[in-house]
C-alpha cells in the first residue's frame, strides 16, 4: 500500500470512493483518520498532517503517531507533498521541487522510536531514490534540493534567511522533520514534494512572508498539485523494490514493527 501525507491546504485526497478508517497508536491518536481509496493499480492511505481542519500546527503534529499508524495499516511507501519556501529565486512561487537532503534545526520533538536499545538507523540519504524518481520524471518538476526543516510555528528573519540561502540550502519548511527519519526507523520509503508557495523573508525585499499568503498560494496551486501526485503515484511499481529504505534486516530492535 501507498501513502500520502498532506501538507497545509491538502485535507482531502479521494472522491466518494474511500472508507475512513479511525486507529489508534502507542503514542496516541494520528492527526486525523485516514482514508483509504484507490488511484490506479495501487490502494492509498491518505493522512492530513495538520489534521482534518489544520488543527495542529508544525510542532505539535503527531509526528510518531502518523507515520506508526500508516505502517500499521500497511503503507510502505509515503509521498510526502508539504509546502515550502524558496530559498533562491530560480524556484518561485508554484514551482514544485523534489529534494534530495534535509537539514534538521528543529527542537524538542519526539523525533525516535527507539527509545531504548541500540538501534541507529542510516540517514546520509533521507528520501528514497525510487520514489524520488517516479515524480521528477514528471514535466516541470525540479530535481533536487537541501530542505531546511525550522521549528515554527513563526516564519524566519530576514537574517537566518540569508544565512540558510548562504549555507547552499534551497527550500525551507516546518515539517519534513521528524517525518523523514520516521519513516526510515519504521522501514519505510518515503519522499518529499515541496510545492513553492514564497520566497524566503531573506531573499525579496517587503513585507516578509505572512501565513494569509502562503495559504492563497496553496489553494491557487492546490488541484494541480494532487494531480502531480496521482500522476507520481502512477509510476511506481506495483512491488516494492527499493532495499535501502529498510536498514533493519538482521537487526534486533527493540519493538516488533506494526
Amino acid at each position: 500500500m501507498l501513502g500520502v501525507i498532506g501538507g497545509s491546504g491538502f485535507y482531502t485526497f479521494f472522491g466518494d470512493n474511500a472508507r475512513s478508517v479511525k486507529l489508534d497508536t502507542p503514542f496516541g491518536e494520528p492527526s486525523a483518520p485516514v482514508t483509504v481509496g484507490t488511484v490506479g493499480e495501487h490502494e492509498v492511505a491518505f493522512l492530513p498532517r495538520h489534521g482534518a481542519s489544520h488543527q495542529y500546527s508544525a510542532h505539535t503534529v503527531p509526528y510518531r503517531a502518523n507515520m506508526w499508524a500508516l505502517r500499521a495499516l500497511g503503507v510502505r511507501r509515503v509521498f510526502a507533498p508539504c509546502a515550502v519556501g524558496s530559498l533562491t529565486p530560480e524556484h518561485g512561487p508554484g514551482a514544485i521541487v523534489v529534494p534530495d537532503q534535509l537539514v534538521d534545526r528543529t527542537h524538542g520533538r519526539a523525533d525516535t522510536y527507539f527509545d531504548s536499545g541500540g538501534a541507529h538507523v542510516a540517514f546520509a540519504d533521507p528520501y528514497c531514490a525510487t520514489l524520488r524518481a517516479a515524480v521528477t520524471g514528471l514535466p516541470g518538476v525540479v530535481d533536487g534540493g537541501t530542505m531546511v526543516v525550522v521549528q515554527g510555528p513563526r516564519f524566519s528573519t530576514r537574517a537566518e534567511s540569508r544565512w540558510f540561502a548562504a549555507a547552499g540550502f534551497t527550500l525551507i519548511n516546518m515539517t519534513g522533520y521528524p517525518e523523514a527519519v520516521l519513516a526510515r526507523e519504521l522501514d519505510m520509503c518515503y519522499a518529499a514534494i515541496g510545492l513553492v508557495t514564497d520566497l524566503d523573508a531573506g531573499i525579496e525585499s517587503g513585507d516578509g512572508v505572512r501565513a494569509v499568503d502562503v495559504f492563497s498560494e496553496f489553494e491557487k496551486n492546490i488541484e494541480p498539485f494532487k494531480k502531480l501526485v496521482h500522476e507520481a503515484i502512477g509510476q511506481v511499481a506495483a512491488e516494492r523494490n527499493c532495499t535501502d529504505c529498510q536498514p533493519h534486516a538482521g537487526v534486533a530492535l527493540p519493538f516488533d514493527l506494526p
